[in-house]
């Protein structure tokens, strides 16, 4: 509680006294108000200067009253003034707080997805029709797909009916290839290179996949899928060398047919998983992409082929390797 002078020169004082005057009673004379700072009001709770009297005076007859004292507006004015820039500082922290933690979400999947587990995702291609349904659609236009020295591998299957062309390793004895084509299955990085710089497609749009497994040096066997009854055209010019059973499990399924191109009488281009044409036989000149020499075997029913992985159906495929001529091995 303070004393307020309706006489002082402080307009927030005087308001506080008009205030204090306007409910006084008609019929009594208005005390005189004084204001007094916080030591003064001290004092005079603790009595030290006794009672306060009403100086002599004919305009301020009544006695001293006290009234409460009401903030000014101007104080009133900056505590919501503080309060607003205090609510607006703390929304900027919080946005502030939640862009880092978004950055550091995004940097951690970059990461994560650039050198992650290494883990092949599967990517699917269009399902091909079953092969007893499918019209006839010739054989493949030329298209290379690999090379080993001045060997050249053609497309051994139309283009309508490639389910998806894959790599491994085949072993000790088998002749390394260059794919031609861009590596569907790279990491982040390797793909992000590509669209911004350029390269990496040597073969015209064509796409391959790293299948893994097996032993030996990588990319010595070239998987070219298909569906079951798929017809297949001689990959190389050259000459049927020989044909004899291919065996899984005590089963044959389908021959190998071992070719001699006419680019390196040194090389020798095996290919298995195949039904023999009848028409066929050891001594027989082929034509790249022109001589049919058999068609697709099935064997979703015995095995699980790694083609399946990229993918609609089991993964059936022709299979292609290049082997030296001194290694052949007879049956």
């Amino acid at each position: 509680m303070v004393v307020v002078d309706p006489v002082s020169s402080d307009a927030s004082h005087r308001n506080v006294a008009a205030e204090a005057l306007w409910d006084w009673p008609a019929d009594e004379a208005p005390p005189r108000l004084r204001v007094l700072d916080d030591e003064a009001e001290a004092e005079h709770r603790r009595g030290a200067h006794g009672p306060m009297r009403s100086p002599p005076g004919p305009d301020f007859p009544g006695p001293l009253a006290t009234v409460r004292r009401v903030p000014s507006r101007r104080s009133s004015g900056d505590a919501r003034l503080e309060h607003r820039l205090r609510l607006r500082a703390r929304k900027r922290a919080r946005r502030t707080a939640g862009a880092l933690i978004l950055a550091v979400v995004l940097l951690v999947t970059l990461l994560m997805t650039a050198f992650g587990s290494g883990r092949q995702d599967v990517i699917r291609t269009k399902a091909p029709a079953p092969a007893g349904r499918l019209l006839p659609v010739g054989p493949p236009s030329p298209q290379v797909i690999a090379a080993r020295g001045s060997v050249r591998i053609q497309l051994p299957i139309p283009q309508e009916r490639v389910t998806a062309i894959g790599y491994h390793r085949a072993g000790p004895g088998t002749l390394q290839f260059t794919p031609f084509g861009t590596k569907a299955n790279r990491g982040f990085v390797a793909r992000t290179w590509d669209r911004v710089f350029g390269g990496g497609d040597s073969g015209g749009g064509l796409r391959y996949y790293e299948l893994g497994g097996g032993s030996g040096a990588a990319d010595t066997a070239l998987d070219v899928g298909a569906a079951a009854g798929t017809d297949v055209y001689s990959p190389v010019d050259g000459t049927v060398i020989g044909i004899s059973d291919y065996v899984i499990n005590g089963r044959k399924y389908g021959v190998r047919l071992d070719l001699e191109p006419l680019s390196n009488s040194s090389a020798v281009v095996s290919l298995t998983q195949i039904a023999p044409d009848r028409a066929l036989s050891v001594g027989s000149t082929v034509a790249a992409g022109t001589s049919k020499i058999g068609s697709v075997v099935d064997l979703s029913g015995i095995e699980k082929q790694a083609l399946a992985r990229y993918t609609q159906d089991a993964g059936n495929h022709v299979s292609i390797e290049v082997h030296p001529a001194a290694t052949l091995s007879i049956p």
